[in-house]
């Protein structure tokens, strides 16, 4: 659970230098993270936001959740059958380029 909340709190924690600064470098870049750019944007876009941003961000954003689903499909639908061994990374990277 902790590697899944460690960057929403980094976003909580970065809200308050992004309030006083929201058109710098770290706004920009917490902006297009995409573990971040929610939690960024939502403190960004009172004080306005350029559309080409805010499209950047959801692009990414999106791409990446396409990504990390097909990727989560690849593995898990290898990994269902090996139930009860132990796995490793170097079982998750071959799982990746498994070929049925």
């Amino acid at each position: 659970m902790m590697p899944i909340v460690i960057p929403l709190v980094v976003a909580f924690m970065m809200a308050q230098n992004i309030i006083q600064n929201p058109d710098g470098a770290l706004a920009f870049w917490f902006s297009i993270i995409p573990f971040t750019s929610p939690i960024i944007m939502m403190v960004r876009i009172p004080f306005g936001v350029p559309t080409h941003e805010l499209i950047l961000s959801g692009v990414i954003l999106i791409a990446t959740f396409i990504f990390t689903t097909w990727l989560a499909g690849r593995i898990y639908r290898v990994g269902i059958l090996v139930y009860g061994k132990k796995v490793g990374y170097k079982d998750l990277f071959k799982w990746l380029f498994y070929n049925n």
